[in-house]
């Protein structure tokens, strides 16, 4: 047998079939509900009429006459249609260019250019492919064979004919697109257009069947004119029989090269009198008068804008433009023959919107007779077989393999939708045309009578007043060999049912009602263009999708032949279609059932929605009905009253929120007597009934109240409300139908409720009886729910009766004596299925639970022996509970005798796999003990498996436990890979062993320890001292050899031997200081942190805290430089550690100098190390300015040196030269390790060069001689300094309560930039020689200068004096002559000096400056006003004494003379200078720091 092709069609699933018996058959209605539940599941199902019942037929065949349909099947399908449609638009842009389109052979196929466009533009566009060389793989795509170079030709043919549609469908510029040079093949066939637009304009026939019908027109198209060619005749009817392309000869024509788009030119087109149009220009005719302009004028070239070379002039035949043919891009060579149109113009016709696809009408009308004729004709030629012999299968794969392929065009004629009024049903009826005998006279009423079955009374459609075509009357349908029906549901979700009276098999497919939007939905995804142009297209049943397609989609399709005699039912919302086998006659009609209530007014809201029009109203049905609630039968009764209750909730909803909106008009309407297109809804085409919405303005339209904003632009004041009921007459009508229905509604919700009941809700069986005793008493209708009950009831009552049985029997056994099998035990799978049984019936019976509780029991037993003698290691307490509960059962259990043997085993099992359950607890002596065990066990396979695998495990265990210890201690170590193989052999063993454990501790730290060190390796950054150290010690423990540790100990051991040379350089001899201690700075200063901040420096430091690490102590230094990456992190964090060395410093300064201000209690002082008040000798602290006893610091070899002398404190390390310190950075950068103490050695070293260059710079720009210079003279043999005179002592002693061996720089006349210069020059643990310089320059010419300026200034005018106290006070320094100080500075230097204070980058340390000065002027102020209590003396022996006596008063006029610990100053930036209390002049601490504060007399003086 052959195997199918790929793409050949394959078969649905079957439909069902029913073969009703002749009871079953007598009710129609009865028989569709009875298979409904089981056919609607499918959607579709054929119906077989019992044997004998054939009806007559009773259509005038004669008479019959009809226009039938065109249909060409590859239109049919909805991807062919796409395809088409493609190849249209291709064939229209190259026609109106004067060429037809030929679509190229490639491998012997016609190449498919809509699957090659598709696939080309997937992959990116014609550009992107060619680049990217991607033509292979389309080819390959295309299901072309691979190595035959079919890529080079689907590129040559795309660029020949899709490439300049592409790009003009782009709005790309066609300039620079060459003129293909590929040859045409000459096995290209002529594509001729489908013109789908242009066929859809046909002359439709005169409707003469059912005038007042209301049919929905489904396969209706506009009205319009066929368009003819001149000289043509229009075409004859005759279907082409396998027209397939090459299969007939075409006209030939001259082969034309494909022309190119040219540029527009932005020149005014001239017009042209119609009547001289003409391909070339032509002179006018001698019988026509000479026009008023000359015509040669009228014809230019567009392009070139002259109107030379008349003779190749060429036309447009749409818009008459001109252009030279050598002037369009490429040029013709030949003049084009048929209409030719230029680039505009081709935009416009391929611009236009594609009309919407639908059937043509047949020229001729048919007899039935000559239809036959012609269809037969067509079926045997095409299968050159005679009509009865083409089998069924073949025809079906024919059909969808022509509806799928553009390469064959067949057409077919339909006649379809045959109004029955007019030429006669098939089935015979009552007073018509057609005798019927005595014996078919059953047939006139038989409910299979298509004329009967819509308007009998189970229909609903009874209802509907008017007749519809197709629905109430029957439609006839005349097929032939393809001719088909589209995917399609019926009107109103409808019922149909299809009879065939005679001829060939109709063939159908059909989807279930609850896959209708699935359907819906894969159409749309796999034919979106269609949908584009038609939104409504499955409404318009005229197109159609292979079900293969639609099952591949998830779609549940079926499928049936439907043969002469056979009917076929669609349920509600199925969609359904097909074809016909050949020449038939089929009769069709809707109906409706009670069951299909719900669905009709869910489908009007559907229709509402895609603003569908409906064929009847449903309202007016359901109103229609509830007039006659009387004659009602009692179901259909209470399906209406449901339905009325939903519609005037609705009802009511609507008009209230129509009154809510404004409309005040209300009107009653007969709408029953109005033609439904007289009351459509002009938004949404719904039949109104119960209400409408109307406006004077617009007489005869009006709108649904769901659309009322769409009626019109007037206020909704205007519109009324046109009603055919009130609500007061609604609800009389719904009640009617009400009281009909409350009593058989009650009785079949409650029957319904109790059929369905699940669970704990049954009933019992007595309410069962109590049901049917009732429905009898009422005389319900013998319907299908009271059927069900009594079948219910009887199946009930005979399990109640066994059950009842099988539990006294069960209560008589229990207790029986003995255990042997008696005649009353039931097997298991007895039990279980009567138990089963029970369960599913619909009522409780009391019995059921007794049952499933002894049967659960049982399935439980069974289930536990099962799995403990299927389990080896079965507990001995789950198999002694299971021989406990076998005694309560009178059942013969096989499981019994098995679970006894088991018993012994199991013990000795579990012990065995309780061991095993963690490998922590299965040691070996464990494994001994349990072996010992097992020895005496009754043998069986568990327990011998078990025993072998203890034993099996005991040798290995004890094997490699001894030789993993052996290889931990071998000394050297060995290699990582001779452990890790021994590592991986021993992993595997399911014991503890101690040993092998180890083992792998070991291996693993080996393993993170060598990718430390190889991380280490590969960093980029040097590693620190502090990870190698660890690294070595952890190295060290590891019993594995480790390559890189030799290299790491003997690095570390080069780094212990710096920080020991290191050590000996700085470290001062027997020294509590560590070297990190000596070489960073000074991060813990005892100092106490100033009262008052200034608000500038407050929110530097809190900001500055956000993002700094805390440094509060050596630990903290430490631990961040060990947490920086690199040097330049490092010394950014000691760079921060030196400006709290200073700050602190500067704090600690200011409070030891105030501290030895005299005071009136000076015992009261702590000085020292031994924190005693001052007596004898003293020396004062350089850096700190703290007073120490020289017998507690001084040792006896100490000697006055020219060095400034610095406290136990301050003094850290032997300061070694520079000279000796580089070299010992030197050596750690060789080293290539970080440590804390090299990055503050390498951080000392660049600090002390930075000061070598401020010294320098501080020199020249304070004018200070240079410091070699001034030390040139050294010291005294003796070691004495030469300074030391009487006056300097007197001098010093007034300022202190005690005597001094040395002195100290004096801090009254020193600049903040000298002092603190000299303060990091101190604290540097390096000696430098400009440091001893700076210091004797300050200390030997400064008291020089001072003593002379001293005398000088007394005796000069008292304004100088001013100004060497604002100098003073300003921390300038006296102007000298020498340079040391600085001179004066006027207002403007001084205001300029302020501002760049305020800018400072470390506003912190001038705000503490700030604050000593001041708190030196307030303890002068002090000293003084004690002194002017002790005496009245206006001696001005001393500078300083008057100085601070004239600043202790504050000029303003009213001074308040605040107190407190501490006042706020400000000093006026006028002429003055002089300070003032800033509550004095009403400045607040802010202001004076932001802003200049001028005092009043200034003010005038400079107003002056």
């Amino acid at each position: 047998m052959t195997q199918p092709r790929p793409d050949e069609f394959k078969p649905p699933p079957e439909c069902p079939v029913f073969e009703p018996s002749w009871e079953e058959f007598a009710d129609p209605f009865a028989f569709i509900n009875k298979i409904r539940p089981i056919a609607e599941k499918t959607g579709i199902c054929k119906v077989r009429p019992p044997p004998g019942w054939q009806p007559p037929f009773a259509c005038n065949v004669d008479r019959l006459h009809f226009t039938p349909r065109i249909q060409r099947l590859n239109e049919l399908e909805a991807q062919t249609r796409i395809k088409l449609n493609f190849l249209d638009k291709i064939a229209k842009f190259w026609e109106l260019q004067g060429c037809s389109l030929k679509i190229p052979h490639v491998e012997r196929k016609i190449l498919d250019l809509y699957q090659l466009n598709k696939n080309v533009a997937d992959e990116g566009g014609f550009d992107i492919v060619c680049r990217d060389r991607r033509w292979t793989a389309i080819a390959l795509k295309m299901g072309f064979a691979p190595g035959k170079a079919v890529g080079s030709h689907l590129r040559s043919h795309y660029e020949r004919i899709l490439y300049p549609y592409n790009l003009f469908q782009s709005g790309a510029n066609l300039l620079f697109v060459q003129k293909p040079t590929l040859p045409l093949d000459t096995s290209d066939k002529e594509y001729k257009p489908h013109d789908l637009a242009e066929r859809q304009q046909f002359v439709q026939p005169a409707e003469s069947c059912c005038n007042s019908a209301r049919r929905a027109k489904r396969m209706r198209a506009e009205s319009g004119c066929v368009k003819i060619e001149p000289g043509t005749k229009p075409c004859e009817n005759r279907p082409n029989l396998r027209r397939r392309m090459g299969s007939f000869v075409a006209k030939p024509e001259t082969e034309k090269e494909i022309p190119i788009l040219v540029k527009q030119e932005p020149i005014e087109p001239v017009s042209e009198a119609d009547e001289n149009k003409s391909r070339y220009k032509k002179k006018p005719s001698l019988d026509v008068p000479p026009p008023a302009v000359n015509v040669v004028d009228l014809y230019i070239c567009l392009v070139c804008g002259s109107g030379s070379d008349e003779d190749r002039l060429l036309l447009c035949d749409g818009c008459d433009d001109s252009y030279h043919t050598f002037c369009l891009i490429p040029p013709l060579n030949d003049v084009p023959k048929g209409d030719w149109r230029c680039p505009k113009c081709l935009a416009q016709e391929c611009s236009k919107p594609q009309e919407a696809f639908g059937f043509e009408q047949a020229y001729r009308d048919y007899s039935l007779r000559a239809f036959g004729e012609m269809a037969d004709s067509f079926k045997s030629d095409y299968f050159n077989m005679p009509v009865h012999m083409v089998p069924t299968e073949l025809v079906e794969k024919e059909f969808w393999r022509l509806v799928s392929t553009i390469e064959e065009d067949v057409t077919v004629e339909y006649g379809a939708d045959i109004a029955s009024k007019e030429f006669g049903s098939g089935f015979p009826i009552r007073n018509g045309r057609f005798k019927v005998s005595e014996k078919d006279e059953m047939y006139l009423k038989c409910g299979w009578n298509l004329n009967n079955m819509a308007m009998m009374d189970p229909s609903v459609l009874t209802h509907v007043t008017a007749d519809i075509c197709g629905m109430t009357l029957p439609w006839l349908y005349v097929g032939m060999c393809f001719s088909s029906f589209c995917w399609h549901i019926e009107d109103h979700w409808s019922y149909s049912i299809n009879y065939l009276h005679w001829g060939e098999p109709k063939t159908w497919y059909g989807a279930p009602g609850f896959a209708a939007e699935q359907l819906e939905a894969v159409m749309k995804k796999l034919a979106p263009e269609l949908f584009q142009i038609q939104p409504d297209l499955l409404h318009q049943l005229v197109t159609i999708m292979n079900p293969n397609t639609l099952m591949s989609h998830g779609v549940p399709i079926y499928r049936t032949n439907q043969c002469a005699g056979e009917f076929v039912i669609t349920f509600p919302r199925a969609y359904h279609s097909g074809f016909n086998q050949g020449f038939n006659f089929a009769e069709a009609v809707n109906f409706c059932t009670v069951d299909w209530m719900a669905l009709g007014r869910q489908c009007v809201d559907h229709y509402r929605l895609l603003h569908r029009y409906c064929v009847f109203s449903h309202d007016e049905m359901i109103c229609q009905m509830a007039s006659k609630a009387n004659s009602l039968d009692v179901v259909l009764a209470s399906a209406v009253q449901k339905d009325m209750k939903d519609m005037i909730r609705e009802e009511q909803d609507l008009r209230d929120k129509v009154r809510k909106m404004g409309v005040k008009h209300c009107e009653q309407a007969e709408y029953n007597l109005l033609q439904d297109d007289e009351r459509q809804c002009a938004k949404c085409r719904t039949t109104c009934y119960l209400s409408a919405i109307t406006c004077p303005c617009s007489p005869g339209r009006l709108v649904c109240l769901h659309h009322i904003q769409d009626l019109c632009s007037c206020p909704l004041t205007n519109y009324t409300l046109n009603y055919r009921f009130t609500l007061d007459d609604l609800y009389p009508m719904m009640n009617a139908v009400k009281q009909r229905a409350e009593f058989y509604d009650e009785w079949a919700s409650h029957v319904t409720e109790t059929l369905e009941a699940k669970l704990d809700k049954k009933k019992s069986l007595s309410v069962f009886r109590s049901l049917i005793n009732k429905s009898e008493l009422k005389m319900f209708p013998d319907n299908d729910l009271l059927r069900q009950l009594r079948l219910v009831t009887q199946d009930a009552e005979k399990c109640s009766s066994v059950a009842q049985q099988l539990l006294n029997g069960k209560r008589q056994t229990r207790y029986r004596c003995g255990g042997g099998k008696t005649q009353s035990q039931l097997t298991v799978e007895e039990l279980r299925s009567f138990v089963r049984q029970l369960y599913n019936l619909p009522c409780s019976l009391p019995q059921a639970p007794k049952l499933k509780e002894l049967l659960n029991c049982i399935e439980d037993f069974q289930q536990h022996s099962e799995k403990l003698l299927a389990d080896e290691t079965t507990g001995t307490a789950e198999i002694q509970s299971l021989l406990d509960v076998s005694f309560d059962f009178d059942v013969e259990l096989p499981e019994l005798p098995l679970l006894r043997e088991r018993l012994a085993q199991a013990r000795w099992l579990e012990g065995v796999q309780q061991a095993s359950t963690q490998r922590s607890t299965l040691t070996l002596e464990t494994m001994r003990r349990l072996i010992d065990q097992g020895v005496g066990l009754t043998p069986h396979p568990s327990a011998e498996k078990a025993m072998a695998r203890l034993q099996e495990l005991l040798t290995v265990s004890e094997h490699w436990e001894d030789k993993t210890s052996s290889l931990l201690k071998a000394r050297p170590p060995l290699s990582m890979e001779a452990l890790s193989e021994t590592a991986e052999k021993v992993a595997g063993i399911p014991a503890y062993l101690p040993n092998c454990l180890m083992l792998k501790d070991s291996i693993s730290r080996a393993r993170e320890w060598l990718q430390e060190a190889e991380a280490l390796q590969d960093e980029d950054s040097i590693p620190l001292f502090y990870n190698l150290s660890d690294m070595v010690i952890r190295g060290q423990d590891i019993p594995v050899q480790l390559g890189p540790l030799k290299q790491l100990e003997s690095l570390v051991a080069e780094v212990q031997a710096w920080k020991e040379s290191a050590a000996k350089t700085f470290l001062m001899k027997n020294s509590h200081f560590t070297l990190l201690e000596v070489l960073c700075p000074r991060c813990e200063v005892e100092a106490g942190s100033p009262k008052r901040k200034s608000k500038k420096a407050k929110d530097i430091t809190q900001h500055s805290k956000k993002k700094m690490v805390k440094l509060d102590c050596l630990s903290d230094v430490e631990k961040a430089l060990s947490e920086t990456k690199d040097s330049a992190s490092a010394l950014a964090t000691l760079g921060e550690v030196r400006l709290q060395e200073m700050g602190a410093l500067s704090s600690l300064r200011a409070a030891n100098e105030s501290k030895l201000l005299p005071t009136a209690d000076c015992m009261g002082l702590k000085v020292c190390v031994c924190q005693n008040p001052p007596m004898g000798a003293m020396l004062q602290c350089e850096l700190c300015r703290d007073a120490f006893h020289s017998v507690c610091v001084r040792a006896s070899s100490d000697s006055r040196s020219a060095q400034a002398w610095l406290c136990p404190h301050c003094r850290r390390s032997e300061k070694p030269s520079l000279d000796k310190v580089l070299p010992l950075l030197a050596s750690l950068q060789r080293i290539q390790v970080r440590l804390p103490e090299g990055d503050a050695l390498h951080y000392l070293v660049e600090r002390t060069v930075s000061w070598q260059q401020r010294a320098r710079q501080v020199s020249s720009s304070c004018g200070l001689p240079d410091l070699e210079e001034s030390f040139a003279t050294p010291p005294s043999p003796d070691g004495k300094l030469t300074c030391l005179t009487p006056e300097w002592n007197r001098t010093t002693h007034d300022q202190m309560v005690f005597y001094t061996e040395q002195r100290c720089i004096p801090l009254q006349d020193l600049s903040v930039e000298l002092e603190e210069l000299m303060v990091e020059g101190l604290l540097l643990q390096v000696s430098l020689p400009e440091i001893t310089q700076l210091y004797h320059v300050l200390l030997n010419g400064l008291r020089t200068h001072h003593t002379n300026e001293r005398t000088s200034l007394q005796d000069d005018d008292p304004s100088d004096c001013d100004k060497l106290k604002q100098c003073n006070s300003q921390g300038k320094g006296f102007p000298q002559k020498d340079g040391l100080i600085k001179e004066g500075v006027n207002g403007a230097e001084k205001k300029a000096k302020r501002r760049l204070e305020r800018e400072a980058v470390e506003p912190e340390r001038r705000d503490k400056a700030k604050k000593l000065q001041n708190k030196r002027q307030k303890m002068n102020k002090e000293k003084n006003l004690e002194r002017k209590a002790a005496s009245t003396s206006s001696s001005h022996s001393d500078f300083s004494q008057s100085d601070d006596s004239e600043e202790e008063m504050c000029p303003a006029e009213g001074c308040q003379q605040p107190e407190g610990d501490e006042v706020d100053w400000v000093q006026c930036d006028g002429s003055c200078n002089q300070w003032f209390h800033q509550v004095c002049v009403g400045v607040t601490a802010e202001l004076a720091e932001k802003e200049d504060y001028v005092c009043d007399n200034c003010t005038i003086s400079d107003g002056r």
